[in-house]
């Protein structure tokens, strides 16, 4: 029996949302239960990359190990590795932690992904 079922709760009614360091966690907890979709909103790929950004190494403890490879964003990086990814929104001269501040996020993206897209995937 799955945890959320525990709670009364299906797997399919169950949005795993992470933002920042906490797409960490997020991910791990995905990884281990089933949902019907994970949100990452400013993902990091590594913590040591974000920490010291001239890092080429990936480390055992890193957030994202597997993406050590990647060359490219870290949001670019991790869609490119989601098993059934959704185009995402990407948001031009904003920082990190201010995207929900960008009247798309909230009104358009976030909304048409949980009312439409969600039941189709």
């Amino acid at each position: 029996m799955s945890s959320s079922l525990r709670y009364g709760i299906r797997p399919e009614h169950v949005i795993v949302y992470g933002q920042s360091i906490g797409t960490v966690p997020s991910v791990d907890l995905a990884s281990r239960y089933e949902s019907a979709a994970v949100i990452l909103h400013s993902p990091l790929t590594s913590g040591m990359r974000v920490a010291f950004p001239d890092t080429k190494k990936t480390y055992c403890f890193d957030a994202f190990p597997k993406t050590r490879s990647s060359t490219s964003p870290h949001g670019l990086a991790l869609y490119e590795r989601c098993q059934r990814p959704v185009e995402p929104l990407w948001v031009e001269g904003r920082r990190t932690h201010d995207v929900e501040l960008y009247g798309q996020y909230l009104e358009k993206r976030l909304k048409q992904f949980v009312a439409h897209e969600l039941v189709n995937l």
